[in-house]
């Protein structure tokens, strides 16, 4: 019997099966073999929201959710918050390594030459609606950069997928600077490729009259350190619809488009939107011992603690407690800290949150950083893609290249009728709720 290996003895049959071990894990498809007749289809693993169930093998980026860690490509997240800047980071994890100074100077080059979007693609954001979403624009706007980069459509090309991810990278913070302009009625900003690449991003948002707009070295700094640690963290909802839309051989910016629509979840990229939210009907330090106790009674939701990954206080959380009081040296404080500080100070020593181990994610002050900084809720998402944008491409740049990569087609378990006879509709009863006659689960 092979040691790397699982025995499993049916319990239906009296049969006895045994199947491999590899990087912890089982194949799915090897359930197959186990049958309880020969009309069975085998056996199958049900896991609804993949809770146990990996769905690729991946070199990005590795989480250990019970110690705290978030690593990308081996480097620990609090190594390249304190020492990288978001361009240098996305070069790491789309490639593989840390680059040297000239292979950074080129990468930062090719990627500030693609910053500019087609003038059609300025047209296109301008029909949207004054009121409508940025990151509904930012959707829609992704989406169409398709039809013009026909190109992309050749993912098995090296070079195709190289340009395209230079495109994506580089026009994302323009087309959500566009999206931010246009919810305020402000003509939008052309970039500035002198600039940082936050750097440029905060012009295209802020800047207004100035001949020669020079952003705030804290601020661009800040929003460097969010883009790092927003940039992949590991399956999580939107990277597995890139990789799950990517499966079919869709072209990248249908793919993160795909990925965007993911993010715009208030479960996923309005995460830290909904802590705001909740802090801001706290109220108050004071308020802070009630809202625990009705958090703890089942009276709304203790919003940025825990996490489905982390069981331990997230990494990038630490990060950010203590930058946000950096950037309060510059926007002045925003008063929601206080509240939240309170709020982690009391969940901490409540045996309640720490048996349950609900400590703060990166969300708990990301809204608040980004509120100090000016932002409006509803960029909140939009602040989140745009640095994910590299870890999408590189993960699908990996699903690309996998061999074992197939179409994604999870199975389904059938609870359903097994057959019916049609009958003319005057013969069919009627039911005595109306409601009873449709699925009101669509």
């Amino acid at each position: 019997m092979a040691k790397e290996s699982l025995t499993i003895i049916d319990n239906r049959t009296g049969k006895q099966y045994e199947i491999a071990i590899e990087n912890g894990a089982i194949r799915a498809a090897d359930l197959r073999q186990i049958k309880n007749g020969s009309d069975d289809f085998g056996l199958m693993s049900y896991d609804p929201a993949f809770t146990n169930t990996a769905s690729c093998k991946s070199r990005i980026t590795f989480i250990d959710g019970e110690k705290g860690i978030l690593r990308y490509r081996g480097y620990p997240i609090e190594e390249l918050a304190e020492h990288s800047n978001y361009l240098e980071t996305a070069y790491l994890i789309v490639k593989g390594e840390l680059p040297d100074r000239k292979h950074f100077e080129m990468w930062e080059h090719n990627i500030k030459v693609h910053t500019m979007v087609h003038e059609n693609i300025k047209k296109f954001m301008e029909g949207f609606r004054y009121d409508a979403h940025p990151m509904g624009m930012l959707l829609g706007t992704v989406g169409a950069l398709s039809t013009f980069y026909p190109d992309a459509a050749n993912i098995h090309d090296l070079e195709s997928r190289r340009l395209q991810t230079r495109r994506l990278i580089g026009k994302m913070p323009t087309l959500a600077a566009w999206a931010y302009r246009h919810t305020r009625g402000l003509p939008y900003i052309y970039p500035n490729n002198e600039l940082s690449y936050t750097g440029n991003f905060l012009s295209m948002l802020f800047r207004m009259t100035e001949s020669n707009y020079k952003p705030n070295p804290v601020l661009e700094r800040a929003l460097d350190v969010l883009f790092i640690l927003h940039a992949d963290h590991e399956q999580n909802c939107s990277t597995n619809a890139m990789r799950s839309v990517g499966s079919s051989q869709a072209d990248p910016y249908s793919a993160t488009a795909a990925a965007i629509a993911a993010l715009y979840g208030p479960l996923h990229g309005g995460a830290n939107e909904a802590v705001v939210r909740m802090l801001e009907r706290i109220g108050s330090v004071k308020n802070v011992p009630e809202a625990v106790k009705k958090f703890k009674a089942g009276e709304g939701r203790l919003m940025g603690f825990g996490h489905r990954v982390y069981k331990n206080y997230d990494p990038r959380a630490k990060i950010l407690k203590k930058m946000a009081y950096e950037v309060f040296e510059v926007t002045g404080a925003n008063p929601l800290i206080e509240i939240a500080q309170e709020l982690e100070r009391i969940a901490l020593q409540d045996d309640y949150f720490v048996s349950r181990k609900l400590y703060p994610n990166v969300d708990f002050y990301s809204g608040i950083i980004y509120q100090a900084m000016g932002f409006p809720t509803e960029m909140f998402p939009v602040l989140f893609a745009i640095p994910r944008t590299s870890g999408w491409l590189s993960q699908w740049a990996e699903m690309v290249r996998d061999p074992e990569q197939k179409i994604a087609r999870p199975r389904q378990i059938f609870v359903g009728e097994k057959l019916r006879a049609w009958t003319p509709i005057e013969k069919r009863p009627v039911p005595v709720n109306r409601e009873d006659a449709v699925d009101t689960s669509i």
